[in-house]
């Protein structure tokens, strides 16, 4: 997966079209990521103890990773994630670029 936590992405489709945020949390395993701020939940709470009142809980759920793009550091613009390759033998990634700027992420 391209996006990792703590990057900044851009939300290209669904509700949140177009709000920007931070990657709070990445799962690879179901290619899906939390981002801070965008598809926001609410549920209800009960009450823990006696004489507490239930609330209603906001919290960020996750969205697929498809449906953003990462904003590169350097550029400032949402741009695709490529990687850079070390030597051509090996096909080892070393490092991820942007594909706009080619600036290493």
């Amino acid at each position: 997966m391209k996006i990792l936590k703590g990057d900044n992405v851009l939300v290209i489709s669904g509700k949140d079209r177009a709000k920007t945020g931070k990657v709070l949390r990445a799962i690879p395993s179901e290619e899906r990521i939390v981002v801070d701020g965008v598809n926001i939940a609410k549920k209800s709470q009960k009450p823990r103890q006696q004489g507490q009142k239930g609330q209603i809980v906001s919290f960020p759920k996750s969205i697929s990773v498809s449906n953003v793009k990462l904003i590169c550091p350097k550029c400032g613009k949402a741009a695709r994630v490529g990687y850079k390759v070390a030597e051509a033998g090996a096909e080892r990634k070393v490092s991820r670029v942007c594909k706009k700027c080619s600036a290493e992420i």
